[in-house]
């Protein structure tokens, strides 16, 4: 625009499909993840009576694949740890899992004074998931099928809000480079043969604030 060529325009609708698409798949992220978050809490974790915090986003993504979390110790209170052991819950899943890495039979239990034992439950207690992130869909197929939607729907819109930043910085840097072109087959002259001037600021602290032209 400030070269008088016309193309701005070109660029400049680009520029406004990208952001304003953007600001919209972001929303629908949102509306997305809230969806499922709350989906999440109020049925698969209703049952959890005590703290509900709100997990991370792999949280959620592994309450899609997993019917239930399974408990973190199937022992009664004050005797040795006992892991869950149902291979359909994500912590069953993940104690088998350890035991195939770290132990030479995973179905043999190694005296639990052993380094191949110690290490085993030291992962899974460092992955498993604690009484307040229980979750289970049994009896709520329904529920879990929208849940998975919700994250689908999710997903995409996140993919999609990244996909257009990346044509919004493809279309700045494709109109530098016409610019720059633009200003080297006119001699460096602008529109009405005013050379063009170039600001350049360095906002970081250790080197002050400067202005060049």
């Amino acid at each position: 625009m400030l070269l008088g060529a016309d193309r701005f325009i070109a660029y400049l609708a680009v520029e406004a499909y990208a952001v304003l698409s953007a600001l919209d798949r972001s929303a629908e992220e949102r509306r997305q993840r809230d969806r499922s978050r709350a989906l999440a809490l109020n049925v698969a974790r209703k049952f959890v009576t005590t703290e509900r915090p709100v997990g991370d986003w792999p949280y959620y993504e592994n309450m899609e694949k997993y019917i239930e979390s399974g408990v973190l110790n199937r022992a009664p209170p004050g005797a040795e740890i006992a892991p869950e052991v149902d291979v359909t819950s994500y912590n069953g899943a993940l104690w088998l899992d350890v035991r195939t890495r770290y132990w030479t039979d995973p179905s043999v239990e190694p005296p639990h004074a052993s380094a191949e034992y110690r290490a085993a439950l030291n992962e899974y207690l460092d992955r498993a998931y604690q009484e307040r992130f229980r979750w289970s869909w049994r009896n709520a197929q329904l529920e879990q099928d929208l849940f998975r939607q919700t994250i689908r729907l999710k997903n995409e819109a996140s993919h999609d809000a990244t996909m257009l930043l990346g044509v919004l910085a493809a279309n700045h840097l494709l109109s530098t480079i016409d610019a720059f072109v633009t200003l080297r087959l006119r001699g460096g002259a602008g529109a009405g043969g005013a050379p063009p001037a170039l600001s350049i600021t360095v906002p970081w602290a250790p080197f002050g604030r400067r202005r060049g032209r």
